[in-house]
């Protein structure tokens, strides 16, 4: 498998740059989180769950996962061929691609969600990515956001937050961004789908789901973004003092 970004220089002189793990719950914004604030401080950002939902979109597609399961063996012999990166449009939007081709929208699905949280089950599946997370983030200056962020993949970062809401608020967030794209989901699948997640998130039995001993939690159920934003800068302020 093959990985690539784009990378951000912070433009500050003799500025630390530190690497800040963004982890928690399905839909509880960690991208948005993350996005924001690698922006603000001339970061990198790595999308880890666009790197999963590109893996599943390509199982989906070819047919090695449906409703019935999963081809595992296929999955894995497949793993080596997958070329996933991140791209700015014009309008600094990072786009996934995956062998070449913009998925960011398609990778967006229910259905692609869901594959992204079985496929991420499969040891293989995850060895492979950490690694090239990881790899990623050895000159620091990263903002990753994922589910296993700071207890696996930078359990050295200087910051490391854990994000969480309760399943219906959640729900209802990506319930909205369904219907802002175009989708007309049905609220009562989207919540079961976040509780399902939630479910397989927390019990798998590789890297499952959980706060890191020394992460900073934060309940963001009734917080807009901007008011988020500005709460972890606070925190970034704190560490790099």
């Amino acid at each position: 498998m093959q990985f690539g970004c784009e990378s951000q220089t912070d433009k500050s002189v003799n500025v630390k740059k530190i690497n800040i793990a963004i982890d928690g719950f399905s839909s509880c914004g960690k991208s948005t989180m993350a996005k924001g604030l690698a922006k603000k401080l001339g970061y990198t950002y790595i999308d880890t769950g666009a790197m999963y939902r590109a893996a599943a979109l390509h199982a989906i597609r070819n047919g090695w996962m449906t409703g019935e399961g999963m081809e595992e063996e296929a999955i894995r012999e497949s793993m080596g061929q997958l070329d996933i990166s991140f791209r700015k449009d014009g309008k600094s939007n990072q786009n996934t691609y995956l062998n070449g081709e913009n998925v960011e929208n398609e990778i967006r699905s229910l259905e692609v969600a869901d594959g992204a949280s079985r496929i991420s089950t499969l040891p293989f599946v995850r060895t492979t990515l950490v690694r090239l997370q990881q790899k990623m983030a050895e000159k620091g200056g990263v903002v990753m956001d994922g589910r296993d962020i700071g207890t696996v993949v930078m359990p050295d970062a200087e910051l490391k937050i854990f994000l969480t809401a309760s399943p219906e608020v959640r729900a209802n967030r990506r319930f909205k961004e369904m219907q802002e794209k175009g989708e007309n989901p049905k609220f009562e699948e989207v919540l079961h789908n976040v509780i399902e997640r939630d479910q397989r998130d927390t019990t798998r039995e590789v890297s499952p789901l959980r706060k890191a001993m020394d992460a900073i939690e934060l309940d963001n159920s009734h917080m807009g973004i901007e008011e988020q934003l500005d709460w972890v800068l606070k925190q970034v302020k704190r560490v790099k003092s």
